[in-house]
Protein backbone atom coordinates (compact mmCIF):
# COMPACT_ATOMS: atom_id res chain seq x y z
CA UNK A 1 0.00 0.00 0.00
CA UNK A 2 1.33 3.69 -1.19
CA UNK A 3 0.36 6.21 1.08
CA UNK A 4 0.97 10.02 0.27
CA UNK A 5 0.60 12.41 3.40
CA UNK A 6 -1.01 15.49 3.46
CA UNK A 7 -3.00 17.74 5.72
CA UNK A 8 -6.64 18.38 6.30
CA UNK A 9 -7.77 21.44 8.36
CA UNK A 10 -4.66 21.20 10.16
CA UNK A 11 -4.63 17.24 10.96
CA UNK A 12 -1.90 14.90 9.24
CA UNK A 13 -4.24 12.74 6.21
CA UNK A 14 -3.08 9.47 4.54
CA UNK A 15 -4.40 9.42 0.58
CA UNK A 16 -3.91 6.41 -0.83
CA UNK A 17 -6.08 3.36 -3.12
CA UNK A 18 -7.79 1.07 -1.43
CA UNK A 19 -9.63 -1.32 -4.31
CA UNK A 20 -8.91 0.81 -6.92
CA UNK A 21 -10.94 3.66 -5.21
CA UNK A 22 -9.95 6.71 -3.49
CA UNK A 23 -9.04 6.84 -0.06
CA UNK A 24 -8.56 9.13 3.29
CA UNK A 25 -7.59 9.06 6.64
CA UNK A 26 -7.17 12.20 9.11
CA UNK A 27 -4.97 11.23 12.42
CA UNK A 28 -5.41 13.10 15.39
CA UNK A 29 -2.38 14.07 17.22
CA UNK A 30 -3.10 11.33 19.89
CA UNK A 31 -5.14 8.98 19.31
CA UNK A 32 -7.86 8.47 21.95
CA UNK A 33 -8.69 4.77 24.09
CA UNK A 34 -9.91 2.38 21.47
CA UNK A 35 -8.84 4.25 18.46
CA UNK A 36 -12.42 5.11 17.36
CA UNK A 37 -13.27 6.72 14.19
CA UNK A 38 -16.19 8.37 12.27
CA UNK A 39 -16.35 6.89 8.31
CA UNK A 40 -17.64 9.95 6.35
CA UNK A 41 -19.75 8.37 3.66
CA UNK A 42 -20.16 11.11 0.94
CA UNK A 43 -18.48 14.66 1.00
CA UNK A 44 -15.49 13.99 2.88
CA UNK A 45 -14.50 17.66 3.31
CA UNK A 46 -18.42 18.82 3.56
CA UNK A 47 -18.88 21.27 6.83
CA UNK A 48 -16.23 18.79 8.57
CA UNK A 49 -17.70 20.86 12.09
CA UNK A 50 -18.10 17.55 14.06
CA UNK A 51 -14.97 15.37 12.20
CA UNK A 52 -12.77 18.05 13.47
CA UNK A 53 -13.63 18.43 16.79
CA UNK A 54 -13.57 14.77 16.96
CA UNK A 55 -10.12 14.63 15.76
CA UNK A 56 -8.97 17.21 18.73
CA UNK A 57 -10.64 14.91 21.04
CA UNK A 58 -8.41 11.72 19.33
CA UNK A 59 -10.87 10.37 17.01
CA UNK A 60 -9.59 9.45 13.95
CA UNK A 61 -11.69 10.45 10.41
CA UNK A 62 -12.02 8.24 7.15
CA UNK A 63 -13.58 7.80 4.60
CA UNK A 64 -13.38 5.61 0.95
CA UNK A 65 -14.90 7.04 -2.39
CA UNK A 66 -18.22 5.72 -3.99
CA UNK A 67 -19.26 4.35 -7.01
CA UNK A 68 -21.83 6.88 -7.10
CA UNK A 69 -23.29 8.92 -4.55
CA UNK A 70 -26.60 7.10 -4.94
CA UNK A 71 -25.12 4.15 -3.94
CA UNK A 72 -24.30 0.78 -5.83
CA UNK A 73 -24.02 -2.99 -3.75
CA UNK A 74 -20.77 -2.52 -4.38
CA UNK A 75 -20.07 0.16 -2.36
CA UNK A 76 -21.33 -1.46 0.97
CA UNK A 77 -18.92 -4.51 0.37
CA UNK A 78 -16.08 -2.03 0.04
CA UNK A 79 -16.90 -0.47 2.76
CA UNK A 80 -17.12 -3.60 5.27
CA UNK A 81 -13.33 -4.33 3.43
CA UNK A 82 -11.90 -0.59 4.38
CA UNK A 83 -12.82 -1.25 7.82
CA UNK A 84 -10.93 -4.83 8.92
CA UNK A 85 -8.73 -3.22 6.76
CA UNK A 86 -8.35 0.15 9.41
CA UNK A 87 -8.19 -2.37 12.15
CA UNK A 88 -5.64 -4.60 10.70
CA UNK A 89 -3.64 -1.97 9.33
CA UNK A 90 -4.04 0.75 11.55
CA UNK A 91 -5.64 -0.77 14.48
CA UNK A 92 -8.47 1.42 14.37
CA UNK A 93 -12.05 -0.23 16.30
CA UNK A 94 -13.42 -2.88 14.38
CA UNK A 95 -16.74 -0.71 14.57
CA UNK A 96 -17.17 2.95 13.08
CA UNK A 97 -19.75 5.45 13.36
CA UNK A 98 -20.41 6.91 9.68
CA UNK A 99 -21.68 10.58 8.94
CA UNK A 100 -24.13 10.42 6.05
CA UNK A 101 -25.01 14.45 4.91
CA UNK A 102 -27.60 14.53 2.03
CA UNK A 103 -26.44 11.41 -0.44
CA UNK A 104 -23.60 10.37 2.53
CA UNK A 105 -26.88 9.82 4.39
CA UNK A 106 -28.50 7.07 2.55
CA UNK A 107 -24.56 5.39 1.88
CA UNK A 108 -24.79 5.31 5.33
CA UNK A 109 -28.21 3.47 6.24
CA UNK A 110 -27.45 1.30 3.56
CA UNK A 111 -24.10 0.12 4.91
CA UNK A 112 -25.14 0.15 8.35
CA UNK A 113 -28.37 -2.09 7.16
CA UNK A 114 -26.02 -4.60 5.31
CA UNK A 115 -23.20 -4.45 7.77
CA UNK A 116 -24.70 -3.78 11.40
CA UNK A 117 -21.68 -5.32 13.46
CA UNK A 118 -19.78 -2.39 11.64
CA UNK A 119 -21.43 0.36 13.56
CA UNK A 120 -22.42 1.64 16.67
CA UNK A 121 -25.30 4.13 15.26
CA UNK A 122 -25.52 7.24 13.07
CA UNK A 123 -25.10 10.50 12.41
CA UNK A 124 -27.52 11.67 9.69
CA UNK A 125 -27.98 15.00 8.50
CA UNK A 126 -30.40 15.94 5.67
CA UNK A 127 -30.65 12.19 4.61
CA UNK A 128 -31.57 11.35 1.07
CA UNK A 129 -34.11 8.27 2.36
CA UNK A 130 -36.69 8.69 -0.68
CA UNK A 131 -35.75 8.21 -4.35
CA UNK A 132 -39.20 9.14 -5.32
CA UNK A 133 -38.92 12.38 -3.42
CA UNK A 134 -34.80 12.98 -4.34
CA UNK A 135 -34.08 12.46 -7.09
CA UNK A 136 -37.45 12.20 -8.50
CA UNK A 137 -39.32 15.08 -7.09
CA UNK A 138 -42.40 13.20 -6.99
CA UNK A 139 -43.43 15.17 -3.79
CA UNK A 140 -43.08 18.51 -2.74
CA UNK A 141 -39.46 18.62 -3.45
CA UNK A 142 -37.56 20.45 -6.50
CA UNK A 143 -35.11 17.93 -7.88
CA UNK A 144 -33.06 18.70 -10.94
CA UNK A 145 -31.12 15.47 -10.07
CA UNK A 146 -33.09 12.49 -12.09
CA UNK A 147 -31.01 12.12 -15.09
CA UNK A 148 -27.95 11.57 -13.18
CA UNK A 149 -29.45 9.04 -10.66
CA UNK A 150 -30.67 7.23 -13.82
CA UNK A 151 -27.12 7.33 -15.52
CA UNK A 152 -25.67 6.21 -12.36
CA UNK A 153 -28.27 3.37 -11.29
CA UNK A 154 -30.20 2.02 -14.32
CA UNK A 155 -33.43 3.12 -12.41
CA UNK A 156 -35.95 4.82 -14.31
CA UNK A 157 -38.72 7.09 -12.66
CA UNK A 158 -41.04 3.91 -13.71
CA UNK A 159 -38.72 1.53 -11.86
CA UNK A 160 -38.86 3.70 -8.32
CA UNK A 161 -42.67 3.37 -8.08
CA UNK A 162 -42.92 -0.25 -7.52
CA UNK A 163 -39.17 0.19 -5.84
CA UNK A 164 -38.73 -1.38 -2.72
CA UNK A 165 -34.84 -0.94 -1.74
CA UNK A 166 -35.11 2.67 -0.96
CA UNK A 167 -33.23 3.65 1.88
CA UNK A 168 -36.09 4.07 4.15
CA UNK A 169 -37.29 -0.14 3.05
CA UNK A 170 -34.08 -0.53 5.72
CA UNK A 171 -35.25 0.84 8.55
CA UNK A 172 -36.54 -2.31 10.41
CA UNK A 173 -32.99 -3.80 10.07
CA UNK A 174 -31.57 -0.20 12.02
CA UNK A 175 -34.26 -0.84 14.50
CA UNK A 176 -33.20 -4.40 15.00
CA UNK A 177 -29.99 -4.04 15.38
CA UNK A 178 -30.93 -0.94 18.20
CA UNK A 179 -28.74 1.38 16.09
CA UNK A 180 -28.93 5.04 18.11
CA UNK A 181 -29.69 7.76 15.38
CA UNK A 182 -29.19 11.84 15.61
CA UNK A 183 -30.91 13.04 12.36
CA UNK A 184 -30.42 16.83 11.40
CA UNK A 185 -32.52 18.34 9.06
CA UNK A 186 -33.76 21.89 7.82
CA UNK A 187 -37.87 22.45 7.97
CA UNK A 188 -37.52 24.12 4.91
CA UNK A 189 -35.29 21.79 2.80
CA UNK A 190 -36.96 21.86 -0.65
CA UNK A 191 -34.16 19.60 -1.92
CA UNK A 192 -34.10 16.53 0.54
CA UNK A 193 -37.93 17.34 2.06
CA UNK A 194 -37.29 16.39 6.17
CA UNK A 195 -41.48 15.38 5.72
CA UNK A 196 -41.13 13.20 2.57
CA UNK A 197 -37.07 11.59 4.15
CA UNK A 198 -36.21 12.19 7.86
CA UNK A 199 -39.39 12.46 9.65
CA UNK A 200 -40.41 9.04 8.02
CA UNK A 201 -37.25 7.88 9.88
CA UNK A 202 -37.35 9.53 12.66
CA UNK A 203 -41.46 8.88 12.86
CA UNK A 204 -40.78 4.91 12.34
CA UNK A 205 -38.24 5.26 15.02
CA UNK A 206 -40.09 6.50 17.41
CA UNK A 207 -43.16 4.03 17.14
CA UNK A 208 -41.34 1.33 17.50
CA UNK A 209 -38.89 2.51 20.94
CA UNK A 210 -36.25 2.89 18.85
CA UNK A 211 -33.14 5.93 20.16
CA UNK A 212 -33.08 8.42 17.86
CA UNK A 213 -32.12 12.10 18.81
CA UNK A 214 -33.42 14.92 16.16
CA UNK A 215 -32.36 18.74 15.44
CA UNK A 216 -34.88 20.31 13.27
CA UNK A 217 -33.42 23.49 12.48
CA UNK A 218 -35.75 26.45 11.48
CA UNK A 219 -35.86 28.33 8.45
CA UNK A 220 -32.76 26.24 7.10
CA UNK A 221 -32.64 24.82 3.51
CA UNK A 222 -30.67 21.78 2.66
CA UNK A 223 -27.66 23.94 3.43
CA UNK A 224 -25.76 24.37 5.49
CA UNK A 225 -25.39 20.88 7.10
CA UNK A 226 -24.27 20.24 10.53
CA UNK A 227 -24.96 22.50 13.91
CA UNK A 228 -23.56 26.32 14.94
CA UNK A 229 -23.13 24.13 18.37
CA UNK A 230 -22.34 21.24 17.63
CA UNK A 231 -21.91 20.15 21.34
CA UNK A 232 -25.36 17.44 21.59
CA UNK A 233 -23.23 15.92 18.28
CA UNK A 234 -20.35 15.52 20.25
CA UNK A 235 -22.09 13.91 23.43
CA UNK A 236 -24.35 11.49 21.37
CA UNK A 237 -20.86 10.26 19.85
CA UNK A 238 -19.26 9.56 23.20
CA UNK A 239 -22.20 8.29 25.04
CA UNK A 240 -22.68 5.76 22.14
CA UNK A 241 -19.31 4.79 20.90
Amino acid sequence: MEYTQGMWYGHPCLEFEFQGRQARLACPKTPCEGHKWLLKTEYFSAFPTLELAMLERGYHVAYVQNQTRWHHPSDDAVKEAFCAFLHEEFKLHKQCLPIGMSCGGLQAIYFAAAHPERVVGLYLDAPVLNFLSCPAGVGVAGSDMMEEFVSATGFTLQDLINYRNHPIDHIETLLQHKLPIFLVAGDSDTVVPFEENGKVLYDRYRQQGGTIQLVLKPGCGHHPHSLDDITPLVEFVERIY
